[in-house]
């Protein structure tokens, strides 16, 4: 589903309502486990966790104007999402991700490259998500786009 809103609230006004405590929980959970640098905005539609342009202002594809993707969440029609876009990039960290998730939850996450899809009243597992957004840096995530 597409949102029309500017800012965060906004956004968090315009989701389904039984939505806004996990949403606002996997901001939380995101915000307290990444390393300094990163900003929350709305990029695309979604909550997003970016390089900031005053880190990193050649901006993303060459846009001055939008800085670097990092972590996005998203609530669709059915599931609520969580784009890392280290996952797509960092075959590594993917598998580890894969992994650590069918040992804490039991089975194979939903998952698509970047994409880690949960549906509402499913458990998701804040604390693995912590430990993921650990693992990259404001300057990790600049040279992995670099390197692209």
């Amino acid at each position: 589903m597409t949102y029309d809103a500017k800012t965060v609230e906004d956004y968090l006004e315009q989701i389904p309502s039984e939505r806004v405590d996990t949403v606002n929980r996997l901001r939380n959970t995101i915000k307290m486990h990444l390393p300094k640098g990163f900003e929350e905005t709305m990029l695309y539609g979604m909550i997003a966790y970016v390089v900031p342009l005053s880190t990193y202002p050649e901006g993303y594809l060459g846009q001055k104007d939008t800085p670097l993707p990092f972590v996005s969440v998203a609530s669709q029609k059915h599931t609520i999402n969580v784009y890392h876009n280290g996952l797509y990039v960092n075959e590594k960290l993917s598998d580890w991700f894969k992994s650590a998730y069918k040992e804490t939850v039991g089975k194979k996450p939903d998952m698509g490259k970047s994409c880690i899809r949960f549906k509402p009243r499913n458990s998701i597992p804040f604390a693995l998500l912590g430990i993921l957004m650990e693992k990259m840096t404001v300057k990790d995530v600049i040279a992995m786009y670099e390197d692209r």
